[in-house]
């Protein structure tokens, strides 16, 4: 017995500490994020440099969103059932190759199969990543301490992608920013392989493998159930093949129609027979989930918490969110005159107020409860995004953007913060994968179909008033309309907010810590968040 302690100390002191490892799993979250944002200034570059058309120049943004989007379901699967550290980390690896080899090939198409390649890497780190800290820092303040960083550092990639894709651009040319995302993404799978200790419940014992057995299947035995046949639990091994390709198609067709959508036009028949094929994807997805046994999105999946309110309000918040790091840097170079190195520091305020915000989102949540805080946190957001909508085309940074970019970053970090709290609330253990993929599908899908609204409303826009207006009234009177509007949709999103997080709240059947006598702890429910009060 003394042996069996002294192994055990050993091991706990050879732990990683929690801080090291919300480091390590927070760092792969930023690099997605930062791929996201960082090739928006340095476009016209790359164009030149890459033989770029138009529409090739579109598609180094699109071909990482679209397969980002498409895949994040099946990624939080994938990691549940493989093993989420071993996911992340095979995530990271094609992430940082096809970051390198975007920064040293010159052929256009090469350029964007390796920026869709770095979706599909990105959709493997990004669920496996959250569902690790979900995992490793169980409800109560721990865990509100975990998502104030990840959201701290959400919005720090995409606000710092911005900076650091200006400044790489102006120093060494845009090849560096793929460069640099390849060598850090390197450093963080280095981070992740050293500090992020292996998946217990995903990982079997060679010894239960040997005996056709999985972790915890001996539990079941002793409750008087068949091995292997714990109800609601997908087998290791198991993957709804059928479901995922319809939702993966489904998702690729509507994602590249909203994409397409902003240069072609709603009415262009690819755009329109692209939505037609995923409404039908869509219903047949939703026909082969009803009976699966083994489905991709189970129905347990939103029996418990507030899953689905979380995810609806996210894609509202996403369909603001991206928008708002597309048009901004344009007001500020397009309008202002502003180059990609000072557009970057221009953003560097809002990322601040991002941090800050996200670091207090758990206090507040604990001192006014979570209606409150996502309700005031969406209200803010919106008064900034409104403020925003006085910019003027003979305006200045200080005057038309330092002060609403600082409300925005406040209210868009603690309502993403809250968010995403809601959207894994009471979700069982054996799904946290897939609760983080599905809560990342939402703001992905969610911030294409606004993209693709607001730029075709400001596109509009400003054609009507070009015949009228000099260009650069034309151009701030675009930008101005999908801020308001923007502003509209999280002023409506507040409303929303408030009625469902108190209504799902009154709805949902408290759900104990541990689970009955002898259960898998790694099946049991999550207990919900402390939500509200």
């Amino acid at each position: 017995m003394n042996v069996a302690l002294t192994q055990t100390s050993r091991a706990a002191r050879r732990a990683p500490r929690p801080g090291a490892v919300l480091a390590a799993l927070a760092a792969a979250q930023f690099t997605v994020m930062l791929a996201t944002s960082i090739v928006n200034v340095a476009l016209p570059q790359i164009r030149a440099g890459a033989g770029l058309s138009d529409g090739g120049t579109t598609w180094v943004v699109n071909a990482y969103g679209l397969a980002f989007g498409a895949l994040l379901l099946a990624g939080g699967r994938i990691a549940d059932l493989l093993g989420r550290r071993r996911v992340l980390v095979g995530g990271l690896a094609l992430f940082a190759s096809a970051s390198v080899a975007a920064g040293l090939t010159a052929s256009s198409g090469v350029l964007i199969t390796t920026r869709a390649l770095q979706g599909v890497g990105a959709a493997a780190i990004a669920p496996a990543a959250l569902a690790l800290v979900m995992d490793r820092f169980p409800p109560g303040p721990g865990r509100g301490r975990a998502l104030g960083v990840w959201g701290a550092v959400s919005g720090a990639g995409a606000a710092g992608g911005v900076l650091l894709g200006g400044v790489l651009t102006q120093a060494w040319g845009w090849p560096w920013i793929f460069h640099s995302v390849g060598l850090g993404s390197a450093v963080v799978l280095a981070a992740v392989v050293a500090l992020v200790p292996r998946d217990a419940e995903a990982e079997a014992d060679p010894r239960d493998e040997r005996q056709g057995e999985r972790p915890g299947e001996r539990q079941g035995e002793r409750q008087g159930e068949r091995p292997g046949k714990r109800p609601g639990v997908a087998r290791r091994g198991q993957f709804d093949l059928l479901g995922t390709v319809a939702i993966t198609s489904a998702l690729t067709c509507l994602v590249w129609a909203l994409t397409t959508a902003r240069g072609a036009g709603w009415t262009d028949a690819r755009v329109l027979g692209s939505l037609g094929a995923a409404a039908v994807l869509l219903v047949t997805f939703y026909v082969i989930e009803r009976r699966r046994p083994n489905a991709l999105v189970p129905p347990r999946l939103f029996t418990a918490g507030r899953v689905a309110a979380g995810n609806l309000l996210m894609a509202l918040l996403g369909s603001v969110w991206i928008a708002l790091f597309f048009f901004l840097p344009l007001y500020q170079q397009q309008v202002l005159g502003t180059g990609p190195l000072l557009t970057g520091v221009g953003q560097l305020p809002l990322a601040l107020a991002h941090m800050i915000g996200s670091a207090l989102a758990p206090r507040v949540a604990r001192a006014i409860g979570a209606t409150a805080t996502v309700t005031a946190a969406l209200s803010t957001e919106a008064a900034g995004l409104l403020w925003l909508s006085w910019m003027r085309p003979d305006g200045s940074y200080l005057v038309d953007v330092l002060g609403p970019s600082i409300l925005v970053g406040l209210g868009l970090s603690i309502a993403f913060v809250q968010l995403t709290a809601l959207a894994v609330d009471g979700v069982p253990r054996q799904d946290a994968g897939l609760a983080g993929g599905l809560v990342n599908t939402t703001r992905q899908v969610g911030g294409a179909i606004g993209l693709a609204a607001l730029a075709t409303l400001a596109g509009s826009v400003t054609a009507r008033a070009t015949p009228d207006r000099p260009p650069l009234d034309a151009l701030t009177a675009g930008y101005r309309a999908a801020f308001t509007v923007s502003a509209a949709i999280l002023a409506a999103t507040a409303l929303l907010a408030l009625f469902l997080i108190r209504r799902t709240g009154a709805r949902t059947a408290p759900v104990t810590t541990a689970g009955p006598a002898g259960a898998d702890p790694h099946t049991s429910p999550l207990p919900p968040v402390p939500l509200d009060r």
